[in-house]
């Protein structure tokens, strides 16, 4: 039989498997987070008809290997990580990969890997794929912090998450007490500070001018008690004053210059009880609650992988990858360190398939399967004339 039926033969194959790879690329143009792949050939083996011949010096000159090749192969099917284009969607379960990195998801027992970042919650709260995979990452604990270096776990919202109560250590003032100011002005300020349940109740504290100098006092302290300043306005004491059970009222900030009166309580550390009404993601993966009480506070954070060859990962379907022997172990950490992309928040990483590149491939991958055939073709004319020389 002649080679050329055969070479023939596998460039069809392999022009087919291109034909099934761009279709395949050209069907998923609009599946959020896909990655396009492209088809690479290489020659088989070729059947050597004359080997070398090495040179003699004055005797003779050397030749060349004369060899027919056998065809074509596919030599591998890689996949193109380039990001693909965003598309704004305004869901807040919608999360895009901006840079390197990859979702971790489970599927069941397996730990497995996605772009597509189109999340929802289940009947239980628990952020997951469109295909019932549980998107993992690291939960708060009461006080907001996560702890990074822990186990994943699966990232859960339910509606009754609570903010617990917080009783107050602490209340800081700041600003100026003014030095000029007249004997007896007395300036109130009110704070409302929580106990262990969140309950709410003001405390008071007050500011006046006495002869010698400004004092302070709560319903706590025992009395006045006398501040005093150097002379250029630094308070030297108290820094602390008495504001209750627990909690101690911070003053080491105030000023005592002249002609301005901006002292204030600015903040206290305690908090009544609230629910989680909204959600929101920063660029670290972290998701920020919204809570009836009008604070805000971490209630977990996603997790990305990355790998030190993604290409050789191993696609699973649903829009999923897997590991492999080549692709390396997954390096498990927060968006925007070690090479992991930043995160945003509603919108989707869309599919990178350019459809111009892929209808040029289409078109090559055509006339490479029409000019096999005519190979086949020609072949077959040339064994008819081999059959036909005995009439």
């Amino acid at each position: 039989m002649l080679r050329s039926l055969f070479s023939g033969i596998s460039g069809l194959r392999a022009h087919q498997t291109m034909l099934d790879v761009t279709g395949n690329n050209i069907s998923n143009v609009n599946t959020a987070g896909f990655k396009a792949s492209q088809t690479q050939f290489q020659d088989t083996l070729s059947q050597v008809l004359t080997n070398a011949g090495g040179a003699q010096q004055g005797v003779a000159g050397g030749t060349n290997p004369a060899q027919v090749g056998l065809g074509v192969r596919v030599a591998g099917i890689t996949t193109n990580f380039q990001q693909g284009s965003s598309q704004l969607t305004n869901r807040s379960t919608d999360m895009m990969i901006n840079g390197d990195g990859f979702f971790t998801v489970r599927n069941g027992a397996e730990q497995m890997y996605t772009r597509a970042g189109s999340f929802n919650f289940d009947s239980l709260g628990q952020l997951v794929t469109a295909d019932g995979s549980l998107v993992q990452g690291w939960a708060a604990d009461a006080d907001g912090a996560v702890d990074t270096t822990g186990a994943l776990d699966t990232l859960q919202l339910p509606i009754t998450t609570l903010m617990g109560a917080k009783a107050t250590q602490g209340v800081d003032f700041k600003g100026n007490l003014p030095s000029d100011a007249a004997v007896d002005t007395v300036l109130n300020r009110t704070i409302d500070v929580y106990d262990d349940r969140g309950n709410a109740s003001a405390l008071a504290v007050t500011f006046t001018k006495a002869a010698t100098g400004w004092t302070v006092q709560t319903p706590f302290s025992g009395g006045p008690q006398p501040m005093t300043f150097t002379d250029r306005g630094a308070l030297t004491g108290p820094a602390t004053i008495a504001g209750g059970p627990g909690v101690t009222v911070d003053l080491s900030t105030l000023t005592g210059y002249a002609g301005i009166t901006s002292v204030e309580a600015a903040s206290q550390d305690g908090r009544e009880a609230g629910s989680l009404q909204s959600f929101s993601l920063n660029a670290d993966g972290t998701l920020m609650g919204s809570f009836s009480n009008g604070l805000k506070q971490a209630i977990g954070q996603i997790a990305l992988a990355s790998f030190a060859n993604p290409t050789g990962l191993s696609k699973a379907g649903s829009s999923l990858f897997r590991t492999s022997v080549n692709s390396g172990e997954p390096m498990i950490g927060t968006a925007a360190t070690g090479g992991r992309g930043s995160l945003a928040g509603g919108a989707l990483e869309m599919s990178n398939v350019d459809l111009s590149s892929e209808f040029t491939s289409l078109i090559i991958a055509q006339r490479g399967f029409q000019a096999n055939s005519r190979v086949i073709t020609t072949s077959d004319e040339l064994l008819q004339e081999l059959v036909n020389l005995k009439r």
